[in-house]
C-alpha cells in the first residue's frame, strides 16, 4: 500500500520503556529514492532534541493510535551520537550512527516495511545508499547531497523540458519497503485543480540553488497525465494506466 508522507508526519515513536518523540521529517536518497533516516524530535525528557532512526528500528505499526514500534530504549536514544539535523548529515554522522545502533551497515533486509521488519527472514538486500560502509570518507563535511528532506523538497517547483508544471505537494512511499515510489504534484496556477503523480524515474535531477525538481517530460504530457484524486485510495488500474502512459510518452533518460 502506498502511504502519503503527510499522513506518517507526529506519528509517535515509542520505544520498549516509553515514548521517545514525534516524527518531525524524513531523509531519502535521491539516487535510491528510498526513505533513509526519520526524524524524531524527543519530548521534554530530552529537552526536545532531535534525533535520527533508520527505518530498520521500525518493529511494529499500528495505524489506528499513529504509533511506530522500535526496539530501543530511551537510554539508548539519550546516549545516541548528537547530530545537529538542521545542519548536513555527513558520511561521518552516518558511520557513527550505523556503529551506535544495531543496523547492519547500509542495508536494509527486504523483509522491512512499515508494518515491521523480521530480521529472521532471509529476503534480498534492498540498499539505502550506495556507498559501501568501509568507503573511505575523505572531506565530508559538507554532507551527502543526495540526503533530502521530504519538508524541504515539499513546495520545491516541477519544472518539465519546456516550462513549469506544478509544486511537490507530498511524497508516497511503499508501505513495505520505505520506497517513495510517487511524487503527488499540485498543478495549480498551471492546470488548476489537476493533481498527478509523477514516477522518480522521470526524474532528472533535483536542485537545491533554485528550489526546483526537473522533470524528463513536457508540460503537455504531464497536462493529458492520468489525474490523481488525494482521497481515494491509489489503485493497481491507475498505475498501470499510469505507466502504460508515461511508457508511450516518454523516451527513457540517458
Amino acid at each position: 500500500m502506498k502511504q502519503p508522507i503527510e499522513n506518517l508526519m507526529d506519528f509517535t515513536i515509542s520505544g520498549t520503556d516509553g515514548e521517545i518523540g514525534k516524527v518531525k521529517d524524513f531523509y531519502f536518497d535521491d539516487k535510491s529514492w528510498t526513505i533513509r533516516y526519520l526524524i524524531v524530535e524527543t519530548g521534554s525528557w530530552l529537552s526536545g532534541r532531535k534525533v535520527l532512526l533508520s527505518p530498520q528500528a521500525v518493529t511494529q505499526t499500528d495505524w489506528n493510535q499513529k504509533l511506530f514500534n522500535v526496539l530501543l530504549t530511551m537510554e539508548q536514544i539519550k546516549n545516541s551520537p548528537d547530530i545537529d539535523t538542521e545542519k548536513p548529515v555527513s558520511r561521518q554522522h552516518e558511520r557513527d550512527l550505523y556503529s551506535y545502533y544495531p543496523w547492519g551497515g547500509y542495508y536494509l533486509d527486504g523483509g522491512l516495511g512499515l508494518m515491521g521488519m523480521n530480521l529472521s527472514e532471509p529476503a534480498g538486500m534492498i540498499p539505502v545508499v550506495h556507498d559501501e560502509m568501509d568507503t573511505p570518507v575523505e572531506d565530508s563535511s559538507n554532507g551527502d547531497t543526495h540526503l533530502r528532506s521530504t519538508n524541504a523538497v515539499t513546495g520545491y517547483n516541477l519544472r518539465a523540458t519546456d516550462g513549469n508544471i506544478g509544486d511537490v505537494e507530498d511524497f508516497l512511499i511503499n508501505d513495505t519497503n520505505w520506497q517513495i515510489d510517487f511524487i503527488l504534484v499540485d498543478t495549480g496556477n498551471w492546470f488548476p485543480g489537476k493533481k498527478v503523480l509523477i514516477s522518480p524515474q522521470l526524474i532528472k535531477e533535483i536542485s537545491w540553488e533554485d528550489n526546483t525538481v526537473l522533470v524528463n517530460a513536457t508540460e503537455e504530457q504531464v497536462k493529458n497525465s492520468p489525474e490523481y484524486n488525494p482521497g481515494e485510495q491509489l489503485t493497481e488500474r491507475y498505475e498501470a494506466d499510469l505507466q502504460n502512459y508515461y511508457g508511450k510518452q516518454i523516451t527513457p533518460k540517458q
